[in-house]
């Protein structure tokens, strides 16, 4: 049967790898504005050109 217990070894304990999309997870506030700007500024850029 499996035990709620933590497991533990007697080695070195190895650092789990990061994840990327956890390390971006904090600046979306800042970034998702930003790139919504500059896709509405390359958009109006391009229509602004075609006409």
């Amino acid at each position: 049967m499996s035990s709620p217990e933590a497991r533990h070894s007697h080695g070195e304990e190895k650092p789990e790898p990061q994840d990327g999309v956890e390390a971006i997870v904090p600046m979306m506030p800042i970034v998702l504005p930003l790139m919504g700007g500059v896709l509405m500024f390359l958009l109006a850029f391009i229509a602004v050109y075609m006409a």
